[in-house]
């Protein structure tokens, strides 16, 4: 059993918790706009598919957008995988943001997840694409 969905826009990372001068803390609000955003995704385009139990795996890829700015030589070397975004967010904060969003919609707990794959690329739209699997399943 597999899931794969899409979410549009700009990758996101997850933000670091922020306190309040009384010392509460909160979560940023554009981690948890990004956080709806990833859930409802995941609702609308693999309802029905969890993973309640057992371990999963987890390959995000994160493409975003190229710079309006570069030539069309540079912009060529981007979308052919020859140069690669090595820029914020870090994949290990955009792998957090996804496998939190997911908790209790794709799987129990993202303590479930055993493997992870983060890549960061270039591609004429931003967006992010995440696949789902039972780790183990030969369907992978």
């Amino acid at each position: 059993m597999r899931a794969e969905f899409t979410i549009p826009g700009e990758p996101c990372g997850k933000g670091r918790p922020r306190f309040t001068k009384a010392g509460h803390t909160y979560t940023p609000q554009k981690t948890a706009v990004y956080e709806n955003l990833v859930k409802l995704e995941y609702e609308r385009q693999c309802s029905g598919i969890r993973f309640d139990e057992g371990a999963v795996g987890i390959k995000i890829t994160a493409y975003f957008a190229v710079p309006k700015s570069v030539s069309k030589k540079k912009k060529a070397e981007m979308i052919s995988r020859n140069v690669f975004p090595t820029k914020k967010p870090d994949a290990d904060n955009i792998l957090k943001i996804v496998a939190d969003a997911l908790n209790g919609i794709a799987y129990g707990d993202d303590k479930q997840v055993v493997t992870a794959q983060v890549q960061k690329q270039y591609a004429e739209q931003a967006h992010t694409k995440v696949e789902i699997w039972r780790y183990g399943d030969d369907s992978k």
